[in-house]
């Protein structure tokens, strides 16, 4: 028996952002005890790692429940996500002291993460949905 589409739509909307996790962690490790780089890693990283993979899931799951009413490309879908999730992540890191002007490096970063965000889901969730089929 296979699982209900939403279920595989989460997890095929979750598995790019936990990969990519798993490297930035290893990164800001590396950078931080093998290099000396004074970052606060704690406080850096419980944003996206708390939020990001779940709201990739979720938002795989909406458009897999409004694709039929509303045909907007997947690439397209997922370029919104970051307008979401850019203003939370400066909250956050204004309220934890992590960035010294947390809205101004988030609209500065807007355009690439906007970017980014289409490719990852034009090409990585589609074919991850596709593999699940559910594309």
């Amino acid at each position: 028996m296979r699982p209900h589409p939403y279920l595989r739509a989460y997890m095929a909307g979750i598995a790019m952002p936990t990969a990519g996790l798993v490297i930035a962690v290893t990164v800001f490790t590396i950078a931080r005890y093998g290099i000396g780089l004074d970052v606060p890693i704690e406080r850096a990283l419980v944003f996206p790692l708390a939020v990001v993979p779940s709201a990739w899931g979720v938002w795989n799951m909406l458009h897999l429940a409004i694709r039929t009413r509303l045909r907007l490309a997947l690439g397209l879908h997922g370029a919104v996500l970051p307008i979401l999730l850019l203003p939370a992540g400066a909250m956050l890191g204004r309220t934890f002291a992590i960035f010294d002007s947390p809205f101004q490096t988030a609209a500065l970063f807007a355009p690439l993460a906007i970017a980014f965000y289409y490719l990852a889901w034009k090409y990585v969730v589609g074919f991850l949905n596709a593999e699940v089929g559910i594309a």
